[in-house]
Formats: structure tokens, C-alpha cells, sequence
């Protein structure tokens, strides 16, 4: 069985010789050898359960959703970038399923001095393989392990990652002086002409807390093996972790023999929901009345529709003509334009559904389709279209934000927007506050409301039916796409569902108004009789 190297002994988990004798007689050798893969082994980490069905069911697992395949093209395109941190460097380009060829890739370059660093390694120990994403070569035979990722700071589970490569490594023989986390840095202020990778990727030194995880893997590791080799998986019910930090590709299986009104489907403080299914409560309905719940809460557990006696003064605050309006932005992890930073919203996209005082509807619209810097043109066009009357109808808070980040960017129109914002009314905090049905399943999100209250819009009928696929798709339509035909397929996707969100502010304004005026009218014939 391998060891560590002799000149590292003394850095083993459990601490020197006593570490290592607990490390070698681990009998790894002795279960069956399912091969573990770092990816199995985070799975494991987040549940057992979960990795059990990754081996041995995996068709029983969710398709990913293009929500999750989003937040994995934009990992790979980061990771590609930070290779450019490191040149000259080799790519061992052999995939997943060419695991042997890429060990013996991987092995020849580890012995050429002449290669700086590595990237996608393939390691090899104890039927667990995991892939690097960049070992620097610090000096002859000694390495630094670099992780990737595309978030903007060290989360806890990130150094599980590491742990696991840096387990591999060490065990297959290699000294490895550092493991160090590489995350993008919000901080950086791109200028324009070639991106600063120096600025853009904060490298930080995580050594310390990844081996003072070592002997908790080892043990997570035999656990797992022994696991796998049952008959049955193991026996954990459904819960947060779950979620957490990605939601499980078995959830569907998992819960598809729940209830309905599941407990774990109230919204609200997970704590207290924990609390609930830890005294035998299942079910929404079954939590006693003396349990105390927030509104949104209670409101889901009366499961009836409720309309607030106010319900109706706001909505005959607005004043004519009604605005709705609509932002579309995108977060590039890398910034393509000057003066702006990673991940910070750059508005591409507006849509205004104008109601007149008749009754009669125009529609505004703005889509930038080259790719220029737009926000100056798209914000004196979105000024032009809301005029200086009227209210403008918005859902949360994000126009706002949007808004205000134009007015210090163009100070010469900051006081234009300013008033626009003064103008702003949020149809998402009145529904909030005044206005529930049981088909909103605790959620007031616009892809939940909606389609609740008029089913024809649903975003389910859509091409693009999320904001995250609306800026992954202008992306690429911008930047990547060259056939023409497939940009204005896209671009005429683009502008269904940015309408969709400001037409369908028109008809939820239009509906509550029907259903707030009836209450307002059976109240006062009540009151009369």
C-alpha cells in the first residue's frame, strides 16, 4: 500500500509516525474497488445517499437543468482564463473516460522539468482518481496545487475539494509545498485592452486548513467505500443539505413519495422547519396553531386565497400613464467592457409596457445586439420612453439598483434618472404585503405568480424562460454566435421574455385591480345589510 513520501511523514493528519501507521492501516485494499473521483467524493460529502445512487443508479438522477449547465460553462470558461495566469504550461486534454491515458500523460510531464505547471492532472491512488486543475512546479520534483473556481471568496466546501486532491497526490507519491485556492477578485477594475490576470484572480493559501482536514477525509473515504458496498443505499431522508451547495440531481427521486404539502415545502427559517419534522410533523397542515409562523408562513398554511382591505388603495395610487418596466443584464465573470468589474450587472436589455389612461397599451423596447458598450445608448433610449409622467411599475428591487448604477456612471444624466427613480412603484412588495393564493406555494417570484393567477402566461411556453438563460443566451448571441439566422432566433427569444415579465406586470396589475374592487364591493354590502 502507498505511503507518503518518507521526507513528508511527518505532516500526516493524526501528526508524525502515530499519523501514519492510523493512515496505512486504513485496509482500503481490502473492500471492493469501486473508484472514487473527486466529484463522487464532494456527492459523498454532501450525502451519502447521494453518492450511492451516483454509482450505483445514476439513471435515476435529473438531467441537468440548463440553470446548473449555466454555472458550469461559466466555471470552465474561468478556468480556462486562470490557465493563462501559469504560461506554458501543458493541458493533459485527455477526458474523463480516458483516465488511463491521462495518468500516464500526467506522469511523463510530472518527470519533464521543463514543464512549469500542469493543468487537469490525473492522479491515481487507492481507486480514487481526481483531476488538478493547476499544479505550478515550484522548484524540481516540488508543487503547488491551485484550485479554481469561479466564485469571488473561500467557501468551506472548497477546501474539501482541495483536501481530497491534495490526499491523492501526496499519496501517489508527489510533495506537494502548497494548496492554494484561485477565485475571482470583485475588486478588480478593468481598463480596458488586456485583462490584468494578476488583478482579475486572488490566489490565497490554504495549506493550513486543508491538512488539518486530512485524517477527517481519510475517514470520510473508508466510510464511503464501506458504504458503497451495501445491498441498499443508506437510509437519510430528505432535508437541506440537499441544496447545499448544489441541489442534489436525486431530489425528484427522493420526494416523489411526499406529500404535497410536505413540511419541508413551508417557506422560511429552515431551523424552525427542522424543528417541525423533528417532532413527527410532516405535513404543512398538520403544525399546530399554537406554533408561531411568520406571515408568509401562516399564509401558506391557511392555503386560501387573502386579499388585504388595502389591497385596493394601492393599486388606484398609480397615475397615468403606467410604465412597466424590465431590465435584462448580464455578469460576465471576466469584464469585457472598461471601467467595469466582475460579476457587477450591465444592463443589455429593457422592455416598457405603457398603459394610457384608456386603457390602450404601447410597448417600448431596447435590445443592444453588438458588442459595444451599450448602457450609454440603452439609458438615454430608456429615458426617452418613460418620459417625466406617470408611475413605473417595477417587480423587486432590481430596477432600481440598475438604475441607480447608470446615474453614477453617466453623472451628466443623473439627475434624470434620479427622478425617474423617485417614480419607481414595486408591484412585488404590494402582492407581498396584500395579496396571497395557494397556488403561489409560498413563493411571490414572477415565475410563481404569474402563471398562478393567468396560466396562459406561464414562462414554461417560452424558449428563454429564466434570467440566468436570458444573460447566458445574449452572451453568446453577442460574442460567440456567428450564423445569423441562429442571432436573430435568439435576439427574437430575448425579446419574448423580457416582454413577458413587463406584459405580464400589466395583466397582475389588471387582475388584482378585479379581485381587490369585488372584495372592497362584497365587503360594503355586508356592511349595508
Amino acid at each position: 500500500m502507498a505511503a507518503f513520501p518518507v521526507e513528508d511523514r511527518s505532516s500526516c493528519g493524526t501528526g508524525g509516525l502515530a499519523g501514519l501507521s492510523f493512515y496505512v492501516t486504513m485496509h482500503f485494499s481490502t473492500l471492493h474497488p469501486v473508484r472514487l473521483s473527486k466529484t463522487r467524493f464532494l456527492a459523498g460529502v454532501q450525502c451519502l445517499k447521494r453518492l450511492y445512487l451516483e454509482v450505483h443508479a445514476p439513471e435515476l438522477a435529473a438531467a441537468v437543468d440548463a440553470e446548473r449547465q449555466i454555472m458550469l460553462d461559466m466555471g470552465k470558461e474561468v478556468g480556462e482564463k486562470a490557465r493563462e495566469r501559469f504560461p506554458g504550461g501543458q493541458l493533459i486534454k485527455e477526458s474523463h473516460r480516458q483516465t488511463e491515458a491521462a495518468l500516464h500523460r500526467t506522469a511523463d510531464l510530472m518527470r519533464d522539468v521543463s514543464v512549469p505547471a500542469i493543468y487537469e492532472g490525473a492522479f491515481l491512488w487507492q481507486h480514487i482518481v481526481v483531476r488538478a486543475d493547476i499544479l505550478e512546479r515550484v522548484d524540481g520534483d516540488r508543487w503547488r496545487l491551485i484550485e479554481v473556481k469561479a466564485a469571488t471568496k473561500v467557501k468551506n466546501g472548497y477546501l474539501d475539494d482541495l483536501a481530497i486532491q491534495e490526499l491523492v497526490i501526496r499519496g501517489a507519491g508527489y510533495v506537494l509545498e502548497q494548496c492554494c485556492l484561485m477565485h475571482v477578485n470583485t475588486e478588480y477594475v478593468y481598463q480596458g485592452g488586456e485583462v490584468d490576470l494578476s488583478q482579475l484572480f486572488t490566489i490565497v493559501d490554504v495549506t493550513a486548513a486543508v491538512r488539518q482536514r486530512r485524517s477527517q477525509v481519510i475517514r470520510q473515504v473508508r466510510l464511503m467505500k464501506t458504504m458503497l458496498q451495501r445491498p441498499e443505499p443508506p437510509a437519510i431522508e430528505p432535508d437541506d443539505h440537499c441544496h447545499t451547495p448544489y441541489t442534489c440531481p436525486f431530489w425528484d427521486h427522493c420526494t416523489s413519495g411526499k406529500p404535497a404539502r410536505w413540511i419541508h415545502r413551508l417557506p422560511g427559517s429552515r431551523q424552525s422547519i427542522r424543528q417541525l419534522a423533528a417532532r413527527g410533523i410532516e405535513t404543512i397542515d398538520e403544525i399546530p396553531v399554537t406554533v408561531p409562523l411568520s406571515l408568509a408562513q401562516r399564509r401558506v398554511k391557511d392555503n386560501v386565497e387573502w386579499i388585504s382591505p388595502d389591497l385596493l388603495t394601492h393599486l388606484q395610487a398609480l397615475e397615468h400613464p403606467i410604465h412597466h418596466l424590465d431590465f435584462e443584464t448580464m455578469m460576465p465573470a471576466v469584464p469585457i467592457y472598461a471601467n467595469t468589474r466582475p460579476y457587477r450587472p450591465i444592463p443589455v436589455q429593457w422592455s416598457n409596457h405603457i398603459e394610457m389612461e384608456d386603457g390602450s397599451i404601447r410597448h417600448d423596447e431596447y435590445l443592444a445586439e453588438q458588442a459595444s458598450d451599450p448602457r450609454r445608448e440603452l439609458t438615454e433610449a430608456l429615458l426617452r420612453s418613460l418620459g417625466d409622467r406617470g408611475s413605473i411599475c417595477v417587480y423587486s428591487e432590481y430596477e432600481r439598483h440598475v438604475l441607480l448604477s447608470l446615474g453614477e456612471l453617466f453623472p451628466d444624466l443623473r439627475g434624470a434618472i434620479q427622478r425617474v427613480v423617485q417614480r419607481l412603484w414595486d408591484l412585488l412588495s404590494v402582492i407581498q404585503q396584500h395579496y396571497y393564493h395557494p397556488a403561489f406555494n409560498g413563493s411571490f417570484s414572477m415565475k410563481s405568480v404569474l402563471p398562478a393567477l393567468i396560466p396562459d402566461l406561464s414562462y414554461s411556453r417560452l424558449v428563454i424562460g429564466h434570467g440566468a438563460l436570458a444573460s447566458a443566451t445574449y452572451k453568446k448571441m453577442v460574442f460567440e454566435e456567428t450564423d445569423l439566422v441562429e442571432r436573430l432566433r435568439m435576439a427574437t427569444a430575448l425579446r419574448e421574455y423580457c416582454g413577458r415579465d413587463t406584459w405580464g406586470m400589466v395583466e397582475l396589475r389588471r387582475i388584482l385591480l378585479a379581485k381587490a374592487m369585488h372584495a372592497y364591493s362584497t365587503q360594503a354590502r355586508g356592511s349595508d345589510s
